[in-house]
């Protein structure tokens, strides 16, 4: 037998067997799953790195950024509910919504005298802001009355819009009602309108003091009369204020009103405003001050009347046995202490009445009352 040359060999390494066909089809199989495979790992990294550099939504960002739907019991979502967590809602002073309800009766009644017109006063919301951002949201034109709280040292500002000013200029100069007000914007107030307006501006100064009268005396006094809210600056725009906004309606005229007071303007009687009340009390109650200073007329108190007194040391003490005598530093003669506790009321002798032991008071050695206090002689 001839061995194969050179060439056969290469032609039948080139040229596939029958037998040989199935090895080749499942490594190609086996191939393609690996291909596949490492495809598919390739493809979930990319997603994840996807998942992880998602782009987020507009209504995402909004939520964030705290100008979403929902949010906290101010409205406020994201990162404005934690910047305006610092503020204390007013709901923490049930006093001053007792207050402001006082107010909105009595300027009701001023503003008709004043007006002579038919005049309905509400009150829309009270709310908690800074005071920055409250002189940003101001609509113009518009007046801001300062005032000051003369007891407590404090500002205040009190804003009325330009529906309130031409209503109130209106009604004061006769006009008819029913007519449309013609509002010339983009001038300044002439001294007519600053005036009329002045001079509201006071009586609800008035009306506020009176308001707050029988919680603690206060005199509010109008400092001046700004159009321009950076001239109405009162305190630091991060500080924290009370809003409360005020409806006045004149039949078919009207606007609003903002009344404005920093929480270190109430800070002097913020303890009296944190109290409760019953009905409308104001946190007094005359009848229960009556009856306890009944009872306190009526208390037994128990008086000692001291003759003398003598200082041992613990060891004598100790060592005191019966019939053992004690000798006093008093005579006959000598003056009597009467006290009630530790407190020295009089002084007088002793001497006896009726079968028993009695105390004359000496009206000329009772101590002052600024010196009853310990006082011994």
């Amino acid at each position: 037998m001839s061995e194969p040359t050179e060439t056969e060999s290469m032609e039948n390494e080139g040229t596939p067997t029958e037998g040989a066909a199935p090895e080749t089809g499942e490594a190609s199989e086996e191939w393609e799953g690996a291909t596949g495979e490492e495809g598919q790992g390739e493809d979930d990294s990319d997603n994840a790195k996807q998942s992880k550099a998602r782009v987020l939504e507009q209504s995402e960002i909004d939520s964030l950024l705290g100008f979403g739907e929902g949010g906290d019991e101010n409205g406020d979502t994201g990162i404005k509910a934690i910047i305006n967590s610092a503020l204390v809602s007013y709901e923490r002073l049930p006093m001053l919504e007792v207050v402001y309800d006082r107010l909105v009766r009595m300027l009701s009644t001023s503003l008709r005298n004043f007006t002579s017109d038919n005049v309905e006063v509400t009150i829309e919301n009270i709310t908690s802001v800074r005071f920055g951002d409250y002189l940003n949201s101001i609509p113009l034109p518009a007046m801001m009355g300062v005032y000051k709280a003369e007891e407590w040292d404090g500002y205040g500002l009190l804003t009325v819009d330009s529906a309130l000013i031409y209503s109130i200029v209106d009604v004061l100069l006769g006009g008819r009602r029913g007519t449309t007000i013609l509002r010339v914007e983009g001038r300044p107030y002439t001294t007519i309108e600053r005036e009329l307006i002045q001079r509201m501006i006071s009586i609800v100064l008035a009306d506020l003091s009176a308001a707050f009268e029988p919680l603690s005396p206060v005199t509010f006094q109008f400092e001046r009369l700004e159009t321009n809210p950076r001239f109405a600056t009162i305190c630091r725009n991060a500080n924290a204020a009370i809003h409360a906004v005020l409806r006045v309606d004149m039949e078919d005229r009207g606007g609003q009103m903002e009344l404005i007071m920093p929480y270190a303007t109430l800070e002097p009687i913020r303890e009296l405003l944190l109290q409760m009340f019953l009905g409308e009390k104001f946190g007094r109650d005359a009848i229960w001050e009556g009856h306890l200073a009944n009872e306190i007329w009526h208390t037994d108190v128990e008086i000692e009347a001291i003759l003398d007194e003598v200082e041992l040391s613990l060891s004598d003490v100790l060592n005191l046995k019966v019939g053992e005598q004690m000798l006093l530093n008093a005579t006959p003669e000598s003056h009597v202490r009467l006290r009630c506790g530790e407190v020295p009321l009089a002084v007088g002798r002793i001497g006896r009445k009726g079968g028993q032991i009695a105390v004359q008071i000496d009206a000329s050695k009772i101590p002052p009352v600024s010196r009853l206090k310990g006082e011994e002689n």
